[in-house]
């Protein structure tokens, strides 16, 4: 999620120039990933989405710092990047990598608004935007992979995110700093929700000189454990109800 301004504090600074690693970043996309940079240092400023000290840093410090997590990104992928806000990581990635296919969920409607513009004016694809909170989309969104950064401590981001993956799918949480204490600290809540595998791991440190720290959580069988289990079984059996021709049960049913 990107962060948010409580009070205008002076105008926005100046966009820094486009760095040079940005072209092997996003390949035939470097233009649309420029003017995604712009929209962020005048709308997304405008809208209370990106602070406005952030500016001159939003190359460096928000577009490239999220656009390397597509090195952890298996081919074709599935991704959900939860509470988008201005669209970091999503927007990046999804630049990055057009075989991936991206779906932004974002709870506010100013927020969805934005990236509903940005979608629309990069012409990005691979690019869905969904309004709604994690918590209400288990059974309705599964994918391989789930993004999140800035949105929450990583036990409770872990508990919204785990139970949108498939099985054996994979989180990735862009921590930080405040990567292994988050990660030695949800240890226990990670395995309730049926992780069996996690990790920091450092990616783009090649291209931007200071690696990106992201939190790796591999998930089992049973993403999410129990209780998203059974939520997910229960949307599922909603789902079959409503289908015509089925049994009788749902909505196709034949009154006589």
């Amino acid at each position: 999620m990107a962060t948010e301004s409580a009070a205008a504090d002076g105008g926005p600074g100046e966009l820094g120039a486009t760095p040079e690693a940005a072209r092997e970043v996003f390949g035939e996309r470097f233009a649309a990933a420029e003017r995604y940079a712009q929209l962020l240092a005048t709308a997304g400023v405008q809208r209370g989405l990106i602070g406005p000290r952030e500016v001159p840093r939003l190359w460096d410090r928000h577009v490239l710092n999220c656009a390397v997590l597509s090195e952890l990104l298996p081919v074709d992928a599935t991704l959900c990047d939860v509470g988008s806000g201005a669209g970091l990581p999503g927007i990046p990635v999804a630049l990055a990598r057009p075989d991936v296919s991206v779906t932004l969920l974002e709870p506010l409607l100013r927020r969805t608004t934005f990236l509903e513009e940005v979608v629309r004016e990069l012409e990005l694809s691979n690019v869905t935007v969904l309004r709604g909170r994690a918590e209400e989309m288990v059974g309705k969104v599964s994918v391989d992979i789930v993004t999140a950064r800035a949105v929450a401590p990583l036990d409770r981001l872990a508990g919204w995110g785990m139970p949108l993956l498939r099985p054996y799918g994979q989180m990735l949480a862009l921590k930080g700093d405040t990567a292994e204490q988050e990660l030695a600290d949800s240890r226990a809540a990670l395995t309730r929700l049926g992780a069996v595998e996690w990790a920091v791991i450092p990616v783009g440190a090649n291209l931007l000189g200071a690696a990106t720290r992201v939190v790796q959580v591999k998930a089992g069988e049973s993403p999410g454990g129990v209780r998203a289990a059974t939520r997910r079984a229960k949307v599922a059996r909603a789902g079959r109800a409503g289908r015509p021709g089925d049994g009788g049960r749902g909505t196709g049913r034949r009154r006589r």
